[in-house]
């Protein structure tokens, strides 16, 4: 039936969103259709469980923060990008199997924290070594590592109490923002830049979205 032209069109939830956010919308759902369907679709052939994706993840993360330690930087910030990876087709693969699961969800969600957790604090002892010693750099890990943690959990308690749930609260410094962040500066061999870029956005990003959450 065609709508009648008396009455103005009602704008779809996505246009109510902000442009942030709409942008971050579509770029995700380029993803999706164009690299995380069949990525996903190919390592089910293979056998790969959802929990096994997950599980590779955590491991290349944990060799990114030993990369980050060392100082080799350039890999660091590869394996960053191939953690991410299977953290990104896990979910598709626990759909493409019908495994949804909550205890896939509880551990791909705790995976998540402790990656990105890794790969800050393997930069923080990177720049507490003797040689490298960098006051300020160290302190960036920490206050980025605290924001990126209260982004998270601001959205998980506001979810327990059933006011989550709302693309409109996430904010603008989420975790697909923060890891290709963090991966790009790596690789740039420019980890301060990033761990700044971290420091000033995370906090702010959850405050936006404690502001959101507060309002509804």
């Amino acid at each position: 039936m065609k709508p009648d032209p008396g009455v103005p069109a009602r704008p779809s939830a996505n246009s109510e969103l902000p442009l942030l956010q709409r942008a971050r919308n579509a770029l995700r759902s380029g993803v999706t259709r164009y690299f995380e369907q069949p990525f996903a679709a190919a390592l089910a052939r293979l056998g790969v469980s959802p929990n096994v994706a997950t599980l590779l993840g955590l491991l290349l993360a944990g060799a990114a923060a030993y990369f980050a330690a060392t100082g080799r930087f350039p890999p660091a910030g590869l394996l960053v990008f191939a953690a991410a990876l299977f953290d990104l087709i896990d979910g598709a693969l626990a759909r493409r199997a019908g495994l949804v699961t909550k205890r896939g969800a509880f551990l791909d969600s705790n995976a998540d924290r402790v990656s990105e957790s890794a790969v800050l604090l393997g930069l923080a002892v990177h720049f507490v070594q003797p040689g490298v010693a960098d006051r300020t750099a160290t302190i960036l890990c920490f206050v980025a590592l605290a924001g990126s943690l209260m982004v998270s959990y601001v959205r998980a308690r506001a979810e327990g109490l059933g006011l989550g749930g709302d693309s409109k609260f996430d904010g603008f410094f989420t975790r697909a923002e923060r890891v290709v962040i963090v991966a790009v500066g790596l690789v740039a061999g420019q980890p301060v830049i990033a761990l700044w870029v971290l420091a000033v956005g995370t906090p702010l990003s959850a405050l936006q979205r404690f502001w959101s959450i507060w309002r509804a």
